[in-house]
């Protein structure tokens, strides 16, 4: 098959970002498929091309994956107006290609919902087989947030969603919850894949070096958050937490925050002011790089947020880079995760929005370090067992497969 895969924030594992796209999209083409990847230009993505952008796109061959990358500038650190005019520029170059290219399937991955516009487009208007991923459930995410308040907004978003999965031959959810929220609109019995992030065992289980910043000493207790530092991660608890530690006179554990985001510089003045000299703001490195700090690290901390829809809605990389170092977790809210973390004794689940819990998980792994390595083994355990990249990626061509020939 010659597929059309749509995903804006396309990266390779040289840039600081998820790598799911980049993963899959390798397999179809091992499986004998050609693939063309259409993205943008995303802040924390490296595509592998370099090239000067001729008309605003420049083309080239990453590893035998065909990538078009629009010069379409984007990061998390954007306000709500430039991002959002960063999606629907995205969707209406992606709409005229999906218009004009060679290829049988069009495969088109969120966030945003936008990305589904091309898929509906050649589904319509060219009889093409459209393959929709929904990595976060939109509009209920930012809707629940608080991010989009707007009725008319919400309204044309809900039009959107309902048209993408009813235009799609096939569906894939990255968690359970949003595998519930697209079978709300599909006939019951519908097939949707449940494909969640994997963990790319090969980049973070055979790490022969190990990396830290200077101000990390070789004895102290390392803590690690990786990933966006956005109004979703609701990073403020990890800061209250941190000032729980240093009033209770404990230096000896210490907490990274490496990633980027819209609210990373207030959350480091924040820090300045409460003069918290046990959390260290790191900036995004490449996945080498990362896996270096990791098999440094004691301890992964997964934080979001306290809202309910991200319970089950929500399949985040970092979790999944975190048990492929053998890291075990600490989770501050209920849900599929803190489930799976409770089931393999794989680190330690707090309740939301209760930072003394927070602290006192930190305290209580630093004083059983000896524990540690049991933790360690069960959380490699269920990166293999349950989410091994390769083997989620043969289920997401066997899908993909299945659904084109079943509508063929």
């Amino acid at each position: 098959m010659k597929i059309l895969y749509f995903h804006q924030h396309f990266s390779t594992p040289l840039g600081a970002t998820g790598i799911r796209s980049y993963e899959m999209a390798k397999k179809l083409i091992e499986k004998g498929h050609k693939v063309t990847m259409v993205c943008g230009s995303y802040s924390g993505g490296n595509t592998g091309l370099s090239t000067a952008f001729v008309n605003g796109q420049r083309r080239g061959n990453v590893d035998g994956i065909n990538v078009i990358e629009f010069s379409l500038d984007y990061s998390n650190s954007q306000t709500f107006l430039q991002r959002t005019l960063a999606f629907l520029k995205f969707a209406y170059k992606s709409i005229k290609l999906s218009l004009t290219l060679n290829y049988e399937v069009v495969f088109a991955t969120t966030t945003p919902l936008t990305a589904a516009l091309p898929g509906i487009f050649a589904r319509w208007l060219r009889q093409k087989h459209f393959i929709f991923e929904v990595r976060d459930l939109w509009p209920e995410l930012p809707k629940k947030m608080g991010v989009i308040k707007n009725p008319m907004i919400l309204g044309l978003l809900s039009v959107l969603e309902w048209v993408a999965y009813k235009s799609a031959h096939g569906h894939i959810g990255l968690s359970p919850g949003i595998v519930k929220g697209i079978a709300r609109y599909l006939p019951k019995g519908s097939e949707i894949a449940n494909i969640p992030n994997g963990c790319d065992l090969e980049i973070f289980s055979a790490i022969d070096e190990q990396w830290q910043p200077d101000s990390i000493g070789d004895d102290d207790f390392v803590a690690v958050f990786t990933g966006t530092h956005g109004q979703a991660n609701g990073l403020k608890n990890i800061l209250d937490a941190a000032k729980i530690l240093q009033e209770k006179n404990i230096t000896d554990v210490k907490i990274i925050l490496i990633g980027q985001g819209k609210l990373k510089p207030e959350l480091q003045a924040q820090a300045k002011i409460l003069d918290l000299n046990n959390l260290i703001f790191l900036d995004p490195v490449n996945k080498d790089k990362l896996a270096q700090l990791m098999a440094r690290a004691d301890v992964g901390l997964q934080l979001l947020a306290n809202i309910p829809a991200f319970y089950y809605g929500t399949s985040p990389n970092k979790f999944f880079d975190y048990i492929a170092s053998g890291l075990p977790v600490i989770n501050n809210y209920p849900g599929w995760l803190a489930e799976l973390i409770t089931q393999y004794e794989c680190g330690i689940v707090v309740p939301a929005d209760d930072n003394n819990a927070l602290a006192q998980a930190l305290i209580d792994l630093n004083s059983i370090r000896e524990s540690i390595p049991s933790m360690s083994d069960n959380a490699l355990r269920l990166a293999k067992e349950r989410f091994d990249r390769k083997i989620l990626a043969e289920q997401f061509v066997q899908y993909i497969e299945k659904s084109y020939h079943q509508h063929d």
